[in-house]
């Protein structure tokens, strides 16, 4: 390595350092600042609705250069997705509000399986491997050792909402890649407008839902009961909430997905020492309880590479000619 590449290099591992570490903070405070805040501000439509706010605002104040719309038919079409990316948002407090971060963690680690099963609808539908068949039924192991010891009385509120949010969450992926998918007409709209999009245009959605649930009343003595360290997690939500765009297509630019992959499974492990040890719920978890869902982080990874081999192989078979030339033997 020369001389002159040698800063370039130092820099390049700076940045990805630097991209790292934001990435996990906010991807690991994503979940953490959201349960603390939905426990301080038991108001999740009104929650939801601040957060999407400060993820529009500082969009619009610190990427405007970055976000492009080509037209108001974009948009239109766009609109598809509001439902389900506002029903993501919302269910996820909602589970958040009644159950502890590792079963969210356990439960939604078998959204995969929804996910499969709705792409069998698709016209030519990914095949499906024997280890993607072992995955997740080792993820479906791991999810009944975790319920073996749970507190179902005061937990399966928090089951019910984590299976809408995989639902959303599926269909908001599915709706998504869809309208970006460049063989299907794909809207001409960049990164940053994609979330400028999903936050802006789902507020008046969800402004409706605050007054139909009737939490703008409770505005006033929510906020009365709030101390300077309620005020930080719900601020800290917004933050991380809007952070986690912007350093996630960071960090993907800077490092292989198969990495990527690892990061986020890493940052599970770490919301579920964080709950173990520094949150420490009412019910703390079991040992029976932690293997569980560890088990279905690590059917999750197992998952994830077996559906990247059969994709490859996928990719690698439309590449190959229809005919095959053969030459003529004299």
């Amino acid at each position: 390595m020369s001389s002159d590449s040698t800063p370039m290099f130092a820099t390049r591992e700076l940045e990805t350092a630097a991209a790292v570490a934001s990435w996990a903070t906010c991807s690991i405070g994503m979940m953490v600042f959201n349960k603390l805040a939905i426990s301080v501000f038991p108001a999740e439509c009104m929650l939801t609705a601040v957060q999407m706010a400060v993820t529009a605002l500082l969009l619009v104040l610190f990427a405007r250069s970055s976000i492009h719309i080509g037209s108001w038919e974009d948009v239109r079409r766009w609109c598809m997705v509001v439902p389900f990316f506002v029903g993501m948002l919302l269910s996820s407090l909602l589970a958040l509000k009644h159950a502890p971060m590792s079963l969210v963690i356990a439960f939604r680690g078998t959204s995969p399986i929804l996910a499969l099963c709705v792409e069998r609808l698709y016209p030519n539908p990914l095949a499906v491997s024997g280890p993607m068949l072992l995955s997740m039924l080792t993820m479906c192991f791991g999810v009944a050792l975790y319920c073996r010891d749970m507190q179902w009385a005061e937990n399966w509120g928090g089951v019910v909402w984590v299976m809408l949010n995989s639902l959303f969450a599926v269909g908001d992926r599915l709706i998504q890649r869809y309208l970006l998918a460049k063989d299907q007409r794909p809207v001409d709209v960049s990164t940053t407008g994609v979330a400028l999009l999903n936050n802006a245009l789902s507020i008046l959605p969800i402004a409706v839902a605050v007054f139909a649930s009737g939490e703008f009343r409770e505005l006033g003595p929510l906020c009365q009961k709030l101390s300077g360290r309620d005020v930080l997690w719900i601020v800290a939500s917004c933050v991380v909430g809007c952070g986690i765009s912007f350093t996630g297509i960071w960090v993907q630019r800077l490092i292989a997905a198969t990495s990527f992959l690892v990061m986020i499974n890493v940052s599970k492990f770490a919301i579920i020492f964080l709950e173990v040890y520094v949150i420490k719920n009412k019910n703390p978890l079991t040992v029976v309880q932690i293997v569980g869902v560890m088990v279905t982080i690590l059917a999750g990874v197992w998952y994830g590479r077996a559906r990247r081999d059969i994709e490859e192989q996928a990719a690698k078979g439309e590449q190959l000619p229809l005919v095959k030339n053969e030459t003529s033997k004299c």
